[in-house]
């Protein structure tokens, strides 16, 4: 059976991500063609710095002309330069890592994998303030204005309706037509990949989901949202209190909660599952998934990070997802 590569951008140089990355393959083994984009120099001082002795191999970009294999780590050489003319360049991370994601954008626009992973990157010197996330990059780059973010784990998994916006500016940015669209989002999600309809939660967004003074969002936006999303044969309900929504007889009944703001869901959710999560972008034409942590630089050369969200997310992609499919 033919299992598509795997494309992996490692993210930020100084970061756990090779640390996590070859611990997950002393621990597992993937059916999947692993290529990761990078430097060659800076996977070889990686490899002799955590003393892994696996095989690897440079390919050319161009994959589609060579015969890939799980049998050693397949690698795409960038070099390592800095372009101080490239708007991208900033002081932390110069252009490097915007060239690895284009190369990894170019093989999947030309439909040879819809897999795709990128490692732990500090978002503020990365995007240096042009997005709100990787999400969002990822989403302008190609073109998709209604995606999502669904952390992902097999016993519950959390969406939030904001991504990486400041709480001062969630309210304003609620509206019926966003919760319907994510509602619709998480249901043909996991209709498409997991062929079940999930149970969903929506959580409101004040304290036990009740209007205070003139601010009544859940009464006004939220119910009414659910109401319409049942109405299209989608298994909603809520408004739900937060406080209340991830105690264990409430949070069994359901395969997502949909929060309404970053902090309000992510937070109980790796209270409960710590690193086994997994991010998922829904509604990009390929999978695009990555480690539910940042780079956590005071954890390098430590060697004690936990690789566990790196290998979930790895055995993900590593499913045979055949057909290439808007997901």
């Amino acid at each position: 059976m033919h299992h598509k590569p795997i494309l992996i951008v490692p993210g930020q140089i100084n970061s756990i991500f090779f640390e996590i990355f070859f611990k997950s393959l002393k621990k597992k083994k993937f059916r999947s063609p692993l290529v990761l984009i990078c430097s060659i120099e800076i996977f070889k001082a990686s490899a002799k710095k955590y003393k892994f002795k696996g095989n690897y191999r440079i390919v050319t970009s161009k994959i589609n002309t060579v015969k890939l294999h799980n049998k050693a780590i397949n690698i795409i050489d960038v070099d390592f330069k800095e372009n101080k003319n490239n708007k991208y360049y900033n002081k932390f991370n110069s252009d490097y890592l915007f060239r690895c994601f284009s190369i990894a954008f170019e093989i999947i626009e030309n439909k040879f994998t819809h897999k795709f992973l990128n490692g732990p990157i500090n978002k503020k010197n990365f995007l240096n303030k042009r997005y709100l996330g990787i999400t969002e990059f990822i989403s302008s780059r190609f073109k998709k204005k209604n995606t999502g973010m669904l952390i992902y784990n097999k016993n519950l998994s959390v969406c939030p309706l904001t991504t990486h916006l400041p709480v001062k500016l969630i309210s304003k940015n609620i509206s019926k037509k966003l919760i319907h669209n994510k509602l619709k989002m998480i249901n043909d999600f996991y209709l498409k990949i997991f062929k079940f309809k999930p149970k969903i939660a929506v959580v409101g967004l004040n304290p036990h989901c009740e209007s205070i003074l003139k601010y009544n969002e859940d009464e006004k936006i939220v119910a009414p949202a659910i109401r319409f999303s049942k109405k299209n044969n989608i298994l909603a309900s809520g408004p739900y209190s937060a406080d209340t929504i991830f105690l264990k007889q409430n949070r069994k009944k359901f395969n997502v909660i949909l929060g309404m703001y970053h902090d309000q869901v992510l937070t109980p959710l790796k209270t409960l599952f710590e690193y086994d999560a997994i991010n998922i972008t829904m509604g990009l034409s390929f999978l695009r998934v990555s480690p539910d942590h940042g780079p956590n630089e005071k954890m390098i050369n430590k060697k004690i990070s936990n690789p566990i969200s790196l290998i979930k997310s790895l055995e993900f992609l590593d499913k045979n997802w055949l057909k290439r499919r808007k997901v």
